[in-house]
């Protein structure tokens, strides 16, 4: 779990389904990932960000109150990058960026600007019919959001029509559905891949990597998708999945 931890900050691999720390919204987890990291290392850890509980992926820990701060300004300013991989409904376009204004938890909240850039890595079709289509379209891509609201991506690919696999709040149940009969995958298909960010001490920039989990990496082995670094962006068609 733990890619790189030094005397100042530490970098972890969330678990798809683990909240992040209990909250007024989340307080049924087995398990806590600010809990888990604090019964391996000594001293105290502070939360530089949050990821959804049922996304995976790179997340940021401070190990003081000076460094989350310095760490914190970085966010505010936008001068870290993170990057995502998922796997949507559809084939978007090959690039794109939505801004588009969102609430925040509550629906009828002040919308605030929320900016999200995509780019498509891979597609596929799967022959299996749902509803009326014979045949099924799905798109690996990789999305840096440029803003950090609350279920930005999920909640934008939604706007967009390409909603991604495995959301429960946003997507599509027959679609969801598929991926866990078809493909073994029954969690949201949504990874912070990559995190950019200059370190509080030395001001070295540093890009940390988060490797796939096992179900994330299956899916992309079924439709013979290559990680982000050797994409070779040709499309693959799947023929019937066996019953």
């Amino acid at each position: 779990m733990i890619l790189h931890q030094d005397d100042v900050i530490v970098v972890v691999n969330k678990p798809a389904g683990m909240p992040v720390h209990r909250s007024r919204l989340v307080s049924d987890g087995d398990a806590y990932l600010i809990d888990v990291v604090r019964a391996q290392l000594p001293g105290r850890l502070h939360l530089i960000h949050r990821l959804d509980r049922a996304t995976s992926g790179v997340l940021l820990i401070g190990r003081s109150p000076e460094v989350a701060a310095t760490l914190g300004q970085q966010f505010m300013q936008r001068s870290v990058q993170k990057t995502y991989l998922a796997v949507c409904r559809g084939w978007p376009a090959e690039r794109g960026t939505l801004d588009y204004p969102l609430p925040g938890v509550r629906e009828n909240s002040e919308r605030k600007a929320a900016i999200t850039h995509w780019r498509r890595l891979q597609t596929t079709e799967v022959s299996v019919a749902v509803n009326r289509y014979p045949q099924q379209r799905y798109a690996l891509v990789e999305i840096t959001p440029e803003t950090g609201r609350y279920r930005q991506i999920r909640r934008h690919f939604a706007h967009l029509r390409h909603p991604l696999i495995g959301d429960t709040s946003h997507g599509r149940t027959e679609h969801n559905r598929l991926f866990k009969q078809y493909f073994g995958s029954h969690r949201l298909l949504l990874h912070a891949h990559s995190l950019s960010f200059n370190h509080p001490l030395t001001g070295e920039r540093l890009c940390i990597e988060a490797p796939l989990d096992a179900e994330f990496t299956r899916v992309l082995h079924a439709f013979g998708w290559l990680l982000p670094h050797a994409t070779s962006r040709a499309s693959s068609a799947l023929p019937h999945p066996q019953l």
